[in-house]
């Protein structure tokens, strides 16, 4: 099992700058994918961005391309999730989550929650308008 550990959460202005960092710890050896999700109050989870490990190939939601970027440091163990031109729509929770797959059931699922096996306890992010 991986434990994830998310910071960086907080209040930011419309227009202003956040950084997560999500430290993983554990059996972090057999991580292939890790990725961000975020679930506002009152909606599902949904995916925000996701990076291969060793390739640092990464994908992300159309409503965060352009503003987030995601990146690891493989020698902390660690991914991040800059936040740029934050808006009021960005406001929930973010999670962290890890696999050691990009595949659900025998299909190609990196954006899919499901695909995922060790979360965070979750960060906040709040931006006001």
């Amino acid at each position: 099992q991986v434990h994830l550990e998310e910071s960086g959460g907080g209040l930011v202005q419309g227009g202003g700058s956040l950084r997560l960092s999500c430290a993983a710890s554990g059996r972090t050896f057999n991580t292939y994918l890790m990725g961000w999700f975020r679930q506002a109050p009152g909606k599902e989870r949904e995916f925000v961005a996701t990076i291969i490990w060793n390739s640092r190939d990464t994908l992300y939601a159309d409503s965060v391309k352009g503003r987030f970027t995601i990146s690891t440091d493989n020698a902390k163990n660690t991914v991040y999730l800059q936040m740029n031109n934050l808006k009021p729509e960005d406001t929930a929770v973010y999670y962290c989550a890890s696999s050691p797959t990009v595949y659900y059931m025998g299909s190609y699922m990196p954006v899919d929650e499901r695909t995922y096996h060790d979360w965070g306890q979750g960060t906040q992010v709040t931006v006001s308008s």
